[in-house]
């Protein structure tokens, strides 16, 4: 499985593909407005610094706001993937941009219906929303499920993100399912990396070197 990083934090950006784990980042609107920055700017910046799949989302409600806005995006690196909200002009602007050859990722995707009329109109990736699905009382990762397994059965090119990723146990599940990619907040990846026997072995191995040196 895949993983991404999802933010539009430089530094957060660097430090994490330092690790040599990330393969892709995903932004949106509130993300990059927290930076600051401009969303050109910042895809640019962020470009020069992950050559993986960056995605990048349209602002426009109108199909023909989004296709112009996704040209434009796309037009910054090879690498733009351009997030496009899951609404019946999303679905009219996703179809024109793959004729384009231009890749989407389909995002607020909350059903597997969703997720299927995505694929059907050419989305490359759908993102089901996880954690604000668990947030109503359901099960987010269950529809997560649902969807890689539909997918599999009829043969669909489309990529599957676990997105809005709240903890580790997340990614664990989206990994045992054959999900896709996971998008994470820099918090989590850096959990992932956090085991307390980890840190007691650690401890324990430097205690016996520095005693085998007395």
């Amino acid at each position: 499985m895949k993983l991404f990083l999802d933010t539009a934090n430089l530094e957060d950006i660097k430090t994490a593909v330092s690790l040599g784990v990330i393969d892709g980042i995903t932004t949106n609107p509130s993300l990059v407005a927290k930076e600051g920055a401009s969303l050109e700017e910042r895809i640019s910046e962020i470009a020069r610094i992950c050559d993986g799949p960056i995605s990048a989302e349209v602002m426009g409600t109108k199909y023909k706001d989004m296709v112009r806005e996704a040209e434009q995006l796309a037009g910054i690196a090879e690498n733009v993937v351009v997030k496009i909200p899951l609404t019946d002009e999303g679905l009219k602007a996703t179809k024109i941009l793959s004729e384009k050859n231009i890749k989407t990722n389909l995002t607020l995707i909350f059903s597997l219906n969703q997720a299927v009329l995505a694929a059907k109109a050419g989305a490359s990736y759908v993102s089901p929303f996880v954690g604000r699905i668990d947030d109503i009382g359901w099960d987010g990762m269950l529809l997560v499920e649902e969807i890689v397994s539909t997918f599999i059965m009829y043969g669909i090119d489309t990529e599957v993100i676990a997105a809005s990723i709240r903890h580790p146990r997340h990614v664990t599940e989206a990994t045992r399912i054959g999900c896709d990619i996971a998008t994470v907040p820099k918090d989590v990846l850096m959990k992932m990396l956090e085991h307390p026997l980890t840190d007691k072995g650690i401890d324990k191995f430097l205690k016996d070197w520095e005693n085998s040196q007395n």
